[in-house]
């Protein structure tokens, strides 16, 4: 029988299986589930392999209990009924709810988030059929194609006006997207050399602007890192400036995951997430490459350190305001080296099967994991899948949050997508 709340719509293959069986167990046709997940083959499937299944079942929604809750109250607010709770929460006791304790409620009223894909323009045709694809999960889009010079002068690298007209047809902001990017890197001392000098500083604030309404975007994403922790006053003062200029336009503001703050940390050191939340419209927290690329083999964004960054974001930070990262790629890894290879959730789905490895799933981080060998060296590979994808969808509902960002949308993850328009409602138009 099909498995509903945490493991909602979610089949986990055994050894043994194949999709007709699946298919029958499920009353889905083969090719409904091959699509939904991506599968490249009709018969090949591996143990621990994670196929989201499509129903008609009502979404579920996760809240915590707090101080003067009745289970009445909540089915009421959920529009749903105190029997539908009670069997999606084995054990509970209608009478003695525990104050902090996570429910599962079965519920027609869809969590509604605000979501942003980052887009970096190459094969203009394939991104606009993926906008195409999916206009209706988006509320922003942001276009990695800005960077500026070393007096403060923003320029387009990529031409990106095809993608910004899409945008505006589909009804999705596009955004201008600038980062202190050169020759290839993130570069420390360029964001510092522009924010500490007055006069460069206030030559990026006018040139962004300019190109942002004279190319018709509905706001500018922000993405400087590595900013120098001396710089951190001077940054909070660009925002600040920045966001006065552009008036109504939108300001997103990317910075690194912390859990606490540390100023002179050359990574995090700078980002004063409370005087960013004050100045921005949104502030996107990057809660990705936990695993980082040449580190050793971890989840690319453990749950409980996503929750972590989470709840010290919180003391800072407007949940209204705050977005987190979801990733739609994974990193193989060779253990003995660390070197990293990126590819997408599904290409990395996709070769656990070409390779008939079986798939972990590692509970704590809620991260699914495969080894395999290649020339006599072992490979670790950490992705996502639906379920790991549902934990995440899960704290953005229990932590009231704004919504989430996606790197990057030319990355296939068919399951983040299906999952994402049957449970969910991507808003429009917010600010």
């Amino acid at each position: 029988m099909q498995k509903r709340c945490d493991e909602m719509a979610v089949h986990v293959v055994r050894k043994g299986e194949n999709l007709w069986g699946i298919s029958t167990l499920y009353g889905i046709p083969m090719q409904t589930i091959a699509q939904v997940n991506g599968l490249t083959s009709s018969t090949s499937l591996v143990p621990g392999l994670a196929l989201y299944i499509p129903d008609k079942l009502m979404p579920i929604r996760y809240y915590r209990i707090k101080a003067g809750d009745h289970i009445w109250q909540l089915a009421n607010q959920f529009n749903t009924s105190t029997a539908a709770i009670l069997a999606a929460n084995q054990g509970i006791s209608p009478n003695r709810l525990v104050i902090g304790q996570i429910i599962a409620i079965p519920s027609a009223i869809k969590m509604e988030i605000a979501t942003l894909g980052f887009i970096v323009p190459s094969a203009i045709e394939d991104i606009l059929s993926t906008l195409d694809t999916l206009a209706n999960q988006l509320t922003y889009l942001a276009i990695v194609a800005y960077s500026f010079t070393e007096e403060g002068f923003a320029f387009n690298e990529i031409e990106d006006s095809d993608i910004v007209t899409k945008c505006n047809q589909l009804n999705i902001t596009p955004l201008l997207m600038i980062r202190n990017y050169t020759k290839g890197d993130f570069s420390a001392e360029l964001a510092g050399k522009v924010l500490e000098n007055p006069v460069y500083r206030q030559n990026l604030i006018a040139s962004i602007v300019n190109l942002t309404i004279q190319r018709g975007f509905g706001g500018v994403s922000i993405d400087l890192e590595f900013i120098p922790p001396p710089r951190r006053q001077d940054f909070n003062k660009f925002l600040t400036d920045l966001k006065r200029a552009l008036g109504n336009l939108i300001l997103h503001v990317n910075v690194h995951a912390k859990t606490a703050d540390i100023p002179t940390n050359r990574i995090i050191g700078a980002y004063d997430y409370k005087a960013i939340g004050n100045a921005a419209d949104i502030v996107a927290v990057m809660s990705i490459d936990y695993g980082y690329p040449t580190g050793p083999p971890d989840p690319i964004a453990p749950i409980t350190w996503m929750e972590q960054v989470v709840r010290y974001s919180l003391t800072q930070i407007n949940p209204r305001k705050l977005q987190i990262a979801l990733p739609l790629y994974g990193y193989d890894k060779i253990a003995s080296t660390h070197s990293t290879h990126a590819l997408s959730v599904l290409a990395a789905q996709n070769q656990a099967i070409a390779t008939g490895q079986q798939i972990q799933f590692d509970n704590s981080a809620k991260s699914p994991w495969y080894r395999y060998w290649k020339n006599l060296e072992e490979h670790v590979v950490w992705f996502e899948d639906v379920r790991s994808y549902m934990e995440k969808y899960k704290l953005m509902d229990v932590y009231l949050l704004l919504g989430t960002t996606f790197w990057q949308l030319s990355l296939p993850a068919p399951q983040n997508w299906e999952y994402l328009s049957q449970n969910i409602s991507v808003v429009k138009n917010i600010i």
